[in-house]
């Protein structure tokens, strides 16, 4: 019995700390001073990543899984922009 607690206590853990990873925004992390047009494309992508937290919030979450795969989407974009920014640091 305590055994089972135990197991499904750990499940709790993991699902909250991975529900708390997933409701974080993309980071901001090309420097705009060396990358202003990938630092404003990173900073859009993050106003999107808060506005479709919004229509979640307004729609109870409803919306059969598109939201969360437009953040994906983001979160790979803010990495691919990221990316392009490393590239360009190395020419």
């Amino acid at each position: 019995m305590r055994k089972n607690i135990l197991v499904v206590g750990c499940a709790v853990l993991l699902l909250a700390v991975g529900v708390l990873y997933a409701a974080q925004p993309p980071a901001r992390n090309v420097n705009p001073g060396r990358h202003p047009h990938l630092a404003r494309a990173q900073q859009a992508a993050h106003n999107a990543w808060n506005q479709i937290v919004e229509a979640q919030k307004a729609n109870e979450w409803d919306m059969n899984g598109h939201a969360q795969k437009a953040k994906d989407l983001l979160d790979q974009v803010n990495n691919e922009l990221k990316q392009a920014a490393e590239t360009a640091n190395a020419h």
